[in-house]
This record gives C-alpha cells, structure tokens and sequence, in this order.
C-alpha cells in the first residue's frame, strides 16, 4: 500500500488557496469586509467628579489647524476632541504667522467656522478664539469668546505689542499668557514676569497664565498665577495629531488640558467659571491649581472606608485594614508624612487600595506629590481612621 506523505507547507498552501472561495460566498455583494481592524468609532468618558456642585468639563483652550501652522484639517480636531472625551475647546490660530497661506486661506477664522456645526453634532462646546503672537518678550496671549477676527494687528514690531492687545479687550476676551516659559534659554537662560505682562495684569486686561503647556509645566509661572488670583490655564498646543504627539494607549494616557469646574458646558457657563477660576490644570499624572479645587477634586475621587478586617502582626500589635477607593480616572501619588500607615501609596485610577494601621491610630495624613497648589508645594490630606 502506497502512504501519500503531505508536507505542512503544502497544507498550508492548499488551506490558504480555499479562502477566497469561502470568503466570496460569505460576501454575497463581492466585498470582503475587514472589521477586525476597523477602529471602533467610540468616545473615551473621562470619570472626572464634579466639585462642590459643579461639573469638571475636560477642555482644551489651544490648539492649531492648517488655517496656521497646524498640520490637520479642523474636522479631525472635533473628531480628536469627541473620540478623548473632550468636553470643549478652541482653535487658537496665530493672528501673525500663516506658514501656509500659499495653500489655505489666511483667515483665523476660517477653522472655526469649517468646524462648529460638526462639533454641536457632536455635543461640543467650541469657543472662539486666537493667539497673538508677538516676539519672545513679551509673547503669545490667548483670546476666548472673541466676536468679529477682522482688524486684529498682524504687525509684529514691538511698537504695536499693546494694540495687538487691544482688540481683544476691545471685544471683552478672556485673555491669557501662553507657555511663559517658551524660549526661556534665548532669553538669558531663564522667564520672568515681564512689565508688559505687569501692565496688562495692573490694568485687568490679564486673566489666566497657561503654565502647563503640551509636554510641559511652566514652574514658576504657577506662582504668578496664584499670587495675582489669575486663572490657571493647561492646553495640549497641539500642532499634529494628538495620537502623534501623546500616548493615549497608557491606561492614563490623555492630553494636557485644563478641567474648568462649570455649572453646564455652554459658552456662558465656561467663561463664568474661568473668569472665576476654577480650574485645575491637567497634565501628565499632576493637577495643578489653587489649593481649594485641588482639594475638592480630591476628596470627590478618593474616599477611605471604615475598617473591615484586624488581626495582630509578628509583634502582636493589632493591624486594622481598610480599602482606600479612587473612583476617577485621575492618579493620585501618596507619601506618608503623619501616622503609622503605608509610607507610599499609588493611587491608580478607577481602583483601590488595601491599607493598614495600627489599632488605636486615629488618623494618617498623606502628601499627594503629583499636585502643585504652589511651585513648591503639594496637597496634604488627612484620612481618620474608625
């Protein structure tokens, strides 16, 4: 009897070679569809709690399109924006600068108007707005809630840095400094608070610093912001696609912005808060703000619960133990700095943690390092122990 040997390439070669005859009978219509690598068109929800009554809305007061010197179209900014769980933004294109006005019309408000039907389909707040943008100093300043883009100085000698200004405060803006840091080591290795920047703060026509920037806080200029009861600002500035330029895929992985703590999303509701300002800026892993917000957006995301379990250890002291719940997407990095608990904890989002203290202990008070209510200073927080 004659064994017929079959090597396992030419049982691959045979399998593979049915395929396509499978494939066409389950096509009727002669289009093999590939949804297993069709990306799901669906919206990230960033569990953000509200604080003391008010919505945290996930906002993003800077970004850029082709309409300057961005590289995407203003559509895919909304689709960015509603895929990440944004809950507003705003295309800040530079009144000064239009690297591709060859190819685009140079209006800076063209982006704006391409993009504000798809983004109310899409339940999105976008606010108009520009950048002006002067030398490095005094800088670029950001304006929201603006009308009409006509007439804004395009002139960028130093004589007509204040003009530039102008406009907007003619139109009631919300302005702030953007990235004050920027250029720092062209302007002898360090940024200051400039007496242009002085001026406008003294005559009200300065309300917000950005001092976190795409990849980047600007240190010191928290102090400024905190120190003149101006509104703290974070924004992506984002040039290319947000995907290009931050990881998304980490499970905590998002743009910088800012969290404006509103009552609703509208235009009115936004601008109140922010002329308020109440925010926190939110970048990387670290919440920068004023202690209040931070604190409060603190004690609506994480909570200890009442003791569950005790039992005593080698020495014969009585360890009680309680679950420590983040219920946000936020992180929150612990360092033990009063009582007899775990000397650091990392808070991931939406989790827990089990903790331990000796029994008889009545309270452990915690720094959160990954919070800046100061340039040099953390959110301390106490957890009592029942």
């Amino acid at each position: 009897m004659t064994r017929l040997f079959t090597s396992p390439l030419v049982i691959l070669l045979l399998g593979t070679s049915a395929l396509p005859l499978r494939a066409q009978l389950d096509a009727p219509d002669g289009i093999i569809r590939l949804e297993e690598i069709q990306k799901p068109k669906q919206r990230k929800l960033l569990n953000i709690p509200s604080v003391n009554g008010h919505q945290a809305l996930k906002c993003d007061f800077h970004m850029h399109t082709v309409f300057t010197d961005g590289h995407v179209w203003p559509n895919v900014r909304v689709q960015e924006a509603w895929q990440e769980g944004l809950d507003a933004f705003a295309f800040t294109e530079h009144v000064e600068y239009a690297p591709h006005k060859a190819d685009v019309t140079e209006d800076v408000s063209r982006s704006y108007e391409l993009a504000k039907d798809l983004a109310k389909d899409n339940k999105l707040t976008l606010i108009k707005g520009v950048e002006i943008t002067r030398d490095t100093p005094p800088g670029h300043f950001n304006a929201l809630f603006i009308g009409d883009t006509s007439g804004y100085v395009a002139d960028r000698s130093q004589a007509r840095d204040k003009e530039a200004i102008e406009k907007a405060v003619a139109q009631n803006a919300f302005i702030f400094w953007n990235h004050p840091g920027w250029k720092a080591r062209e302007i002898k290795g360090s940024y200051e608070w400039t007496p242009f920047v002085d001026e406008l703060f003294r005559e009200n026509k300065l309300h917000g610093i950005e001092v976190a920037n795409g990849h980047g806080i600007h240190v010191k200029a928290i102090d400024w912001a905190l120190d003149r009861n101006l509104t703290i600002i974070g924004n992506s500035d984002i040039h290319n696609l947000v995907a290009h330029e931050y990881d998304l895929d980490r499970y905590d992985g998002h743009r910088t912005m800012t969290l404006v703590f509103a009552k609703d999303s509208s235009p009115d509701a936004i601008r109140e808060a922010l002329q308020a300002g109440r925010t926190v800026a939110w970048a990387g892993k670290y919440l920068i703000g004023k202690e209040d917000h931070v604190r409060g957006l603190f004690e609506a995301s994480v909570s200890l619960k009442p003791s569950h379990s005790s039992r005593p250890d080698r020495s014969g002291k009585v360890q009680k133990f309680y679950e420590l719940v983040n219920d946000s997407d936020l992180c929150f990095d612990l360092a033990l700095k009063k009582g007899r608990g775990p000397r650091v904890l990392k808070l991931q989002p939406s989790s827990s943690l089990l903790v331990s203290a000796q029994e008889g202990a009545n309270e452990l008070v915690y720094e959160v390092t990954n919070t800046l209510i100061r340039s040099d200073k953390h959110l301390n927080v106490s957890f009592r122990l029942k």
